[in-house]
Parts: structure tokens; C-alpha cells; sequence
């Protein structure tokens, strides 16, 4: 019998999933999935062994190959092979598959049961499907024991850059702990509301989106009036430290960066807090290294209050404490400190382009065998 197209909804059934809380029990024997993976265990199960899962809501694109009984959340479907399918050349189907092309959401992510069983797939003899199964794998073993190697490396890497940061900003003999206020001038943004757009004083600004991991993105920055007289106040000068304020996820609030002229006269919105250094007392990037590790560790995220949305608040921050050295032994702190994370970094985008070569290495074995090529 030769390969045949067919649509999902003639050789494959799909289970939505459920809320979770009638069934979930920590001691149960089912797995609960959602999208992303396991987020508890149940006392009943909704899926067989077989099953891929698909997400419906948020991660929409990382399908899952599940090989026992387990229940699904309503944020996952449960895409279950019928007699002409084997479970894993449906996976790797699944894996090859674009589902963003599918989404019509305008925010979360999400696919609709009715377009998926449109799907079509080519469906050849089931010991033909177990034969590309296994080419896959074979193709594939390698890969996957480099994808886990690149990977601890980047764990390691993780795990390095926080124990250099630990070791220089520990409290040590000749240093002392202030408060963030002893040291620069610490204030909020100005609030952005409908009566702030721009008109006779068109102004950017950056907000807690623009404050990154790797610096400050400009690529999105947005407008609206500032006076003369908030522009005298809010204005960014290069050295400026500056926070994100606000998040919906705690572990986001308190990420730094330093300013550095990336725009002329930018001003800055209150999810952003600015700490602008008295330069007599420290050194601007020796503050910025200090804060970027106690985020990594979780410090800010400790101090947020508020409701549904999480915040630092600049009088909260203003009293935090950290940890000083003399002005002599920062620079030497921050030199050091560059150089280190400065080759950190370099070996970590190595390891990244690497990871996205793998990546496309798998698409081009996955596009083979569902194009009738891998032999």
C-alpha cells in the first residue's frame, strides 16, 4: 500500500483536557501534564499510552511524547493515534509540524481543536511508518547526547558566573553595608495615563519592557509629553542605573541595566526605577554588577509587594542594603569582574548558536522523512 495523505480527524482522535482539581492527589498514579510538562499527579487519567500531547493554550509548539496513562489540563490536548498510526511516527510528525501557523490569537497563543483534525499527514504502511521511526532515533542519538552536553554547559556556565559574582561582592574586611539611598539619588518614572500623550513636547521613553538581560533594547520605545520641567527630572544621563520596577512575575522585578545614551534625552516611565550614583561615593558599574547579581539570586524578587502585579517601589528599594568597598578596590572589582563575564558570555553565544544549529539539524531530518527522503 503506498503513502497516503490523510487528515488528522480520519486516523487520530484528541482528548481536551480538563480541570485538574476533582482528581489531583500528590500520592496518584497519573501523571498531570500541561502544555510544558508535568505539574502534579492524578487519581484518574483521561490519555493512553501513546499519546502526544499538543498544547492548546501558551506553549503551542513543543509537543510531548507520553508512554503511559496520564490526565491533561485544559491547556493541553491529548492527540491519540488511531489503529493506522504508530504512536511515535505520529510524534515526529508533531515535532516537524509548524503549529504557529495554526494560531489566530492576538496574545496567548492557542489552537482550536476543529483546525487540527484539518491537519493532513502522509500516513504510508505502518512497518514502513516504524522504519522512519527508527532511521529518526538513529539519526537522532547523537544529537540528542550533544543538545544534553550544550546544555549542562550552559548550566555550568550559569553556575560559574553566580560564584564569580558571589565571591566579589561579599562583605569582606574594610567594607562596609549601606543603604542604596546612602549612595545616589533614587526615583521613579512618571506615570503614564491617556492625558500624557504627547503634544507640544513629543518625548521617548523607555519602561521596565525595554530593560533586558543584555542591556537596554531601544528597538521599542515609545513616546509621550514631558514638559520642560519633567524632562529637568526625568531625563536619562549616561551612568544612570536603572530598574525594572514592575512585572506580573516577581522574578523579573528589580532587572538592571545602565543607561548609556542610547537616545538622546530619553526620559523613563514608572515600572522603571533610576539610581543615579554619587560618583564619590561608588562606582556606577561596581552598583550595576552588585545588582545584577543579587537579582539573579532572587534578592529583589523577596521585596515586591502588591497585588496581581508585583513591584519594588523606590522607597523600598531606596532602603535595601548592599554591600560597599573602597572606590580603589571597586574598580579593580569591576575590571575583573568584565573580564570574566566578558568571556563567560562569549562561550555561552557560542553555545547557543550551537544549540540552534542542532535545532535545524533535527528540522532537516524531521522535513526527510515526511517528505519520503530519509532512507
Amino acid at each position: 500500500m503506498a503513502t497516503q495523505m490523510k487528515k488528522w480527524a480520519d486516523v487520530l482522535s484528541i482528548v481536551s483536557g480538563k480541570n485538574q482539581k476533582g482528581v489531583e492527589n500528590p500520592l496518584g498514579l497519573y501523571p498531570i501534564y500541561g502544555s510544558g510538562g508535568v505539574i502534579g499527579h492524578a487519581n484518574d487519567y483521561l490519555c493512553e499510552p501513546g499519546t502526544t500531547i499538543v498544547g492548546r493554550k501558551g506553549t503551542i509548539n513543543s509537543p510531548i511524547f507520553v508512554n503511559e496513562r496520564f490526565w491533561n489540563v485544559d491547556t493541553a490536548f491529548g492527540v491519540t493515534p488511531g489503529d493506522e498510526l504508530v504512536p511515535k511516527y505520529l510524534f515526529y510528525f508533531c515535532e516537524y509540524f509548524n503549529f504557529k501557523d495554526l494560531d489566530k490569537s492576538t496574545t496567548i497563543p492557542s489552537l482550536a481543536k476543529r483546525d487540527l483534525l484539518q491537519i493532513e499527514m502522509p500516513v504510508p504502511p505502518r512497518d514502513e511508518q516504524q522504519r522512519i521511526v527508527s532511521r529518526i532515533e538513529e539519526l537522532s542519538s547523537n544529537l540528542d547526547e550533544a543538545v544534553r552536553t550544550l546544555q549542562e554547559t550552559k548550566q555550568q556556565l550559569a553556575v560559574y558566573r553566580q560564584a564569580v559574582m558571589s565571591r566579589a561582592f561579599d562583605l569582606k574586611k574594610g567594607w562596609k553595608q549601606v543603604q542604596v539611598s546612602d549612595i545616589g539619588e533614587v526615583n521613579l518614572g512618571r506615570q503614564r495615563s491617556p492625558k500624557n500623550v504627547s503634544k507640544d513636547y513629543p518625548t521617548k521613553y523607555i519602561r521596565a519592557a525595554n530593560i533586558t538581560e543584555n542591556g537596554i533594547d531601544v528597538s521599542d520605545v515609545l513616546e509621550m509629553e514631558f514638559t520642560p520641567s519633567d524632562r529637568e527630572r526625568y531625563t536619562l544621563r549616561n551612568g544612570d542605573i536603572v530598574l525594572s520596577e514592575a512585572s506580573g512575575s516577581a522574578s523579573q522585578v528589580g532587572k538592571p541595566a545602565i543607561w548609556r545614551d542610547e537616545i538622546q534625552n530619553c526620559c523613563f516611565q514608572n515600572t522603571v526605577i533610576r539610581h543615579r550614583i554619587d560618583k564619590e561615593k561608588a562606582i556606577p558599574e561596581f552598583i550595576y554588577w552588585q545588582y545584577k547579581y543579587l537579582y539573579e539570586i532572587g534578592y529583589f524578587a523577596q521585596h515586591v509587594g502588591g497585588v496581581g502585579i508585583n513591584h519594588l517601589g523606590a522607597k523600598n528599594f531606596s532602603g535595601l542594603e548592599i554591600n560597599l568597598a573602597p572606590l580603589d578596590v571597586q574598580k579593580s572589582i569591576v575590571s575583573e569582574l568584565e573580564g570574566r563575564i566578558s568571556a563567560c558570555n562569549s562561550i555561552e553565544v557560542t553555545v547557543g548558536k550551537t544549540l540552534a544549529q542542532a535545532k535545524s539539524l533535527r528540522q532537516s531530518i524531521l522535513k526527510k522523512a515526511f517528505e519520503g527522503r530519509l532512507v
